[in-house]
């Protein structure tokens, strides 16, 4: 077992072994984010799906209302005109051939990567690169598109790209622990409801099987999944 730090010892005594409301579990996240940096805000959520079939995979984006909290480093892969346009809408990155030759040789200096799709069969040989990351452009994610001002607006805006992970458990930071409760309560709402729009087709019985909140050095908080998917937005901000 690895050894858990006093301090770590310290912040899991005020965790209670119980189901927490929302706002509660996330007073109590900010409570125990006592590290010497800012903490993100995090969600794991088992789902009761398996993966491994094609009609239980959850892959998707979540727009977060009050954003992330992090500087987004966009770059974007297209050719002709659309390079200039996505200049113009502010991508920290952009070029073509030259671009993925870059990448290719180990130039990653970016969060994101967007791509329009004339130039995805050129993109497709840094998968093996860029996949084990999570910078591979996909439709699915909304990074493969024409509409490049639309998608580096909302990319810096706070949208988020997730995915369940093979074993039905999805891993998603939905803030900084510097946010007020409320503000973190409305992306954690935003997040709850995109996985519930987002069903896969083949997920049958209990969706939802356990959801935990956490700073990235904290203890996991317990939240109660009825209480935060029955909560209307205008109570949670």
């Amino acid at each position: 077992m690895p050894k858990v730090s006093r301090r770590l010892q310290g912040l899991q005594a005020k965790v209670e072994d119980k189901d927490y409301h929302p706002l509660e579990a996330l007073a109590l996240l900010k409570d125990t984010a006592t590290a010497k940096f800012t903490e993100a805000a995090e969600a794991h959520i088992r789902l009761g799906i398996d993966p491994k079939y094609t009609d239980q995979q959850l892959r998707t984006t979540v727009a977060l209302p009050k954003g992330t909290g992090q500087i987004v480093r966009v770059a974007v892969i297209a050719r002709g005109e659309k390079v200039n346009e996505a200049s113009s809408a502010g991508a920290d990155l952009v070029g073509s051939e030259e671009l993925i030759d870059e990448i290719q040789k180990g130039r990653l200096d970016f969060d994101k990567l967007i791509a329009t799709p004339d130039v995805m069969p050129q993109v497709a040989k840094l998968g093996k690169l860029l996949g084990p990351r999570g910078l591979m452009p996909s439709p699915k994610g909304g990074t493969v598109t024409f509409d490049l001002a639309g998608a580096i607006a909302e990319f810096k805006a706070g949208k988020l790209e997730f995915r369940a992970d093979r074993t039905g458990i999805v891993h998603v930071m939905f803030g900084k622990t510097t946010f007020s409760p409320e503000d973190l309560l409305v992306n954690l709402k935003a997040l709850q409801e995109t996985i519930d729009r987002n069903r896969p087709s083949g997920a049958k019985g209990r969706y939802w099987r356990t959801f935990y909140v956490a700073a990235t050095m904290g203890p996991s908080i317990k939240i109660d999944v009825t209480a935060l998917r029955d909560l209307k937005l205008s109570e949670a901000g």
